[in-house]
C-alpha cells in the first residue's frame, strides 16, 4: 500500500523506516527538508510540499508537533481532502482532534485519531501503543497500517476519546517523572545511598518501570539527545491543564509539575 507520513521529527522519522520495513511504498514530507532526506535511502520518495504528499496517496498520516502545524498543512487546500483517509497520530486537545475532524469530513474525507505512547526505541522495534479514536469498520480498515507501529492497537472509542486518553497518560509521565526526581533529589541532598531505596522501590506497589528508565540518566545529569523534549511536554501539559479546567478538576498538583517542566525549559 502506497501511505504518505507527514512530519518525519523525533517520532516520525523511525515510524517513516517501520511502514518501510513492513513493505509499503512511503511519501513522506517534513518542513524542514533535511529530517526526511535521508529516508530515501530506505526506499522512500520525498514529496516538495504538503500538496504534493497529500495528492500523493490516499491515506495520510500526521506526526506533527502542535495543532497549528496540522491546520496548516491539512486546510490550505481542503479540496483535495476528498476520497483521502487522515490518521492523526499526533498528541492534541479533543477539542483540536474534534475540530478537524468535522473540517476533514466536510471536506469529503475520512478522519481517526490514533496518537501513541512510547518513545524513539519503542517506535525504531514496532511496539508502541497504539490508541484509536474512530468506528469499528475504521479501525478494522486500517488495523494491519497500526500493527506496524504496535502489535495490539486498541480501538478506545469514537473521536476524540483517544485524543482525551493519550493526554490522561501523558499527565502521569509529567507527574511520575517529578514526583521521582524530588525523591532522588531528596535521597542524593542527604547522602542516602539510591540502591537501597531502589531495591525497595522495586519490591513496592510504589514501583513503575519509567523509574529505571529515567535514574541513570538524572543520576548522570545528562540531558542530551532527549526522546521526549521537555518544550513537548510543557506543551502537552498546557493541553491537559485546559480540559482539566473545563471539566472542573481539581489541578493544583498538574500546575506546580508544570512549574517545574517551564524551569527546565528555560534552562535550556
Amino acid at each position: 500500500m502506497k501511505i504518505t507520513l507527514i512530519g518525519t521529527g523525533l517520532m516520525g522519522y523511525p515510524m517513516a523506516k517501520r511502514l518501510l520495513f513492513m513493505g509499503h511504498q512511503l511519501v513522506v514530507f517534513n518542513r524542514t527538508s533535511e529530517k526526511s532526506a535521508s529516508l530515501t535511502d530506505f526506499g522512500a520518495e520525498v514529496a516538495e510540499s504538503p500538496y504534493a504528499a497529500i495528492m500523493a496517496s490516499d491515506c495520510i498520516i500526521l506526526m506533527l508537533t502542535n495543532f497549528e502545524a496540522i491546520n496548516s498543512v491539512l486546510f490550505k487546500n481542503p479540496e483535495i481532502l476528498k476520497g483521502k483517509t487522515i490518521i492523526q497520530m499526533s498528541t492534541i486537545s479533543p477539542d483540536e482532534s474534534m475540530g478537524i475532524c468535522q473540517k476533514v469530513i466536510e471536506s469529503g474525507g475520512e478522519y481517526l485519531e490514533a496518537p501513541v505512547l512510547g518513545s524513539i526505541s519503542e517506535a525504531q522495534s514496532g511496539t508502541l501503543f497504539v490508541t484509536v479514536g474512530a468506528s469499528a469498520r475504521q479501525f478494522s480498515a486500517w488495523l494491519e497500517i497500526f500493527k506496524c507501529f504496535g502489535a495490539e492497537p486498541v480501538l478506545v472509542g469514537p473521536v476524540p476519546h483517544a485524543a482525551t486518553l493519550k493526554l490522561a497518560l501523558n499527565q502521569l509521565i509529567g507527574s511520575l517523572t517529578t514526583a521521582f526526581s524530588l525523591s532522588l533529589g531528596l535521597l542524593l541532598n542527604n547522602n542516602v545511598n539510591v540502591e537501597v531505596f531502589m531495591d525497595i522501590l522495586r519490591k513496592s506497589a510504589l514501583y513503575a518501570p519509567t523509574f529505571d528508565k529515567k535514574l541513570p540518566r538524572m543520576l548522570s545529569r545528562d540531558f542530551a539527545n532527549p526522546n521526549f523534549p521537555a518544550k513537548l511536554l510543557l506543551k502537552d501539559i498546557d493541553l491537559i491543564l485546559n480540559v482539566a479546567k473545563d471539566t472542573s478538576l481539581n489541578t493544583s498538583s498538574l500546575e506546580g509539575v508544570r512549574s517545574i517542566v517551564n524551569d527546565a525549559v528555560e534552562n535550556g
